[in-house]
């Protein structure tokens, strides 16, 4: 297969990949929540001879379609979400990325030539909230994949290096009530208990590398001033660029939650949302991205992105070569999850970009296919940087 063959298959298609960006985008869906999304998606791959499988991953929204040529080769991961933001709706454009993954999963199928290769389409939901990816990694998908590609729509066309690991908590206090003013040594705070924690926490910020960041708030400060709390919660967040050392962070921070409890005479519970990972960045395989947008006069080429925040595909790129390639459709100066975003979800701009992703996302892969060697080399980038970690 060449390049010009697979941009034609994705130029014949075009109409209906944006029609299908567009019919998302009209009926925007939260975390979860996705069925009409997950509907129009598989009924495409469905048509275009994929096997699908829908509910994957313990997540009812999620799916998987498989198409084989042969047996062997490479299994070329893509990805996609689809979930919008509440009172917003598709503010952070996941509606395009669904449709720039059909289009470059129909032309590496009907391109095809002797080659074996399989190309894996994961459809991956609840993005915005709970990080589905992280719920299908625990559930046995991504596994067979050699490479994980997706695309996001966004201010400039580039790729990104580093991404936050995270761990986030809920923490509650639990004390014993009492009158405040008439028997306060009958009580124990829970309140107390809380603001002791958050103040270990800053005591700890002293002490820790300087791409460590700590956020917490107070969600339940206990109630009325003249009652002793006997409950008391917040969150607390913490991240860094290296998963490794994150552990060793929220370690330290179960000991604060400890002693917070003994000097209160309270008692502190945690509970632990799932954790991103940080990413393990392929220099390579960015670049082999780059280099097809460039070639397709992509809008907006700035650099890679040296940091970034969390994101439930750096759990993914943590035990698999992956990346991303983003796609300008915006201003530089607009940011992501705002009304501008939503109001250029159905333009041309939205339109050009999720058909150059396809494009840059299909012959990356072939690129692959036909370059053995460079697949090779992905591969043992990774597994350096990832024997740099200690992982």
């Amino acid at each position: 297969m060449t390049n010009k063959q697979l941009y034609h298959r994705i130029d014949q298609a075009a109409a209906e990949l944006c029609a299908i960006s567009d019919d998302i985008f009209d009926h925007p869906e939260l975390s979860g929540r996705e069925y009409h999304a997950c509907e129009v998606l598989t009924a495409f791959l469905e048509r275009a001879g994929f096997r699908v499988e829908k509910g994957v991953g313990g997540l009812e929204t999620a799916f998987r379609a498989t198409w084989s040529n042969g047996a062997g080769g490479p299994n070329f991961g893509l990805l996609c979400e689809y979930d919008a933001l509440p009172d917003l709706g598709h503010g952070c454009g996941h509606h395009a990325q669904g449709p720039a993954i059909l289009g470059a999963a129909l032309a590496l199928k009907d391109m095809a030539d002797d080659k074996p290769f399989t190309i894996t389409v994961y459809g991956t939901p609840a993005e915005e909230s709970i990080g589905g990816k992280i719920v299908m990694q625990k559930n046995g998908c991504f596994e067979e994949l050699d490479v994980a590609l997706m695309f996001h729509a966004g201010q400039t066309t580039t790729t990104d290096i580093k991404s936050l690991a995270l761990s986030s908590f809920k923490v509650r206090f639990h004390g014993r009530s009492a009158h405040a003013a008439m028997a306060p040594e009958e009580g124990r705070s829970a309140l107390d208990g809380l603001m002791l924690a958050f103040q270990g926490v800053e005591y700890m910020r002293e002490h820790v590398r300087e791409d460590t960041r700590m956020h917490y708030t107070i969600t339940n400060g206990g109630g009325a001033d003249n009652v002793v709390p006997a409950l008391a919660e917040g969150t607390v967040t913490l991240r860094s660029y290296n998963r490794a050392y994150l552990d060793t962070v929220v370690e330290r921070f179960r000991d604060i939650i400890a002693g917070a409890g003994l000097m209160s005479g309270t008692q502190g519970e945690l509970v632990e949302d799932l954790p991103f990972d940080s990413k393990i960045p392929v220099l390579r395989l960015n670049q082999l991205l780059m280099e097809k947008a460039q070639a397709l006069n992509a809008p907006t080429i700035r650099p890679a992105r040296e940091k970034t925040g969390s994101t439930d595909f750096g759990n993914v790129m943590y035990r698999i070569p992956g990346s991303c390639i983003r796609v300008a459709f915006v201003p530089e100066h607009c940011v992501a999850h705002s009304m501008e975003y939503v109001q250029a979800g159905k333009s041309e701009e939205m339109h050009q970009a999720l058909l150059i992703a396809a494009k840059v996302l299909a012959a990356a892969c072939g690129d692959m296919l036909e370059q053995p060697e460079l697949l090779k080399e992905i591969r043992e980038e990774f597994r350096q940087r990832k024997q740099e970690l200690g992982r």
